[in-house]
């Protein structure tokens, strides 16, 4: 990708960062016209901030709070430090299990993107592959979708759509889904980095 212009993103995750490594090896590929400038997580101990360390990125973690679903705001205070640190245009969520509330995304809102592991709005929530194999339905997939102040409710930007076969269980659903994850989340980045140039760059 031969653009003057990189997108500064920075990646959020909370666990084993395989989104990451697929978005990272575009970058790396070229293929994607966006610089990883940060990957900060909530969890100390994510495998996402390993990898990142591995391939040289920086890496901030954040305190860990009193609540487990969503981040106090002097917590997201701090996370809004960092990404503004970091000169972050564009945060991409790649398995982020915190909720993020007004303090962040009076920052952020419009310029940072969601993977869920359904076709929104079917499904909404955690292990929601789970939830499409109980409901007996004929298929799920992913969603890409802007970050709103309601959970998974933001704007859907794009979808990837992955049958649910006979004997399936949810592990093997789930590695189907994130098979999906790991294909469409690079396109729909370089898409949206490509925009960002087009309206951004000098």
């Amino acid at each position: 990708m031969s653009n003057s212009k990189l997108v500064n993103i920075a990646v959020l995750g909370s666990g084993k960062g395989s989104n990451f490594l697929s978005i990272a090896k575009a970058v790396s590929m070229g293929e994607l016209p966006a610089r990883i400038c940060v990957v900060v997580s909530d969890n100390p101990e994510a495998l996402i901030i390993k990898k990142a360390n591995e391939l040289g990125i920086p890496t901030a973690v954040l305190p860990c709070g009193k609540y487990k679903t969503w981040l106090e705001p002097w917590i997201e205070e701090e996370l809004v430090r960092i990404l503004k640190e970091y000169h972050t245009e564009l945060v991409v969520l790649a398995g982020f299990m915190r909720v993020l509330k007004e303090t962040f995304l009076n920052a952020f809102e419009g310029r940072t993107v969601n993977i869920h592991p359904s076709l929104l709005p079917a499904f909404k929530g955690k292990e929601a592959w789970k939830a499409a194999l109980e409901a007996c339905v004929a298929e799920t997939g992913c969603t890409i979708h802007w970050v709103s102040k309601e959970v998974d409710g933001g704007k859907i930007i794009a979808q990837s759509r992955v049958p649910i076969l006979p004997g399936d269980t949810p592990e093997s659903l789930h590695a189907r889904i994130q098979q999906a994850e790991h294909e469409l989340y690079p396109k729909v980045l370089k898409d949206l980095c490509l925009d960002w140039i087009k309206k951004y760059a000098k």
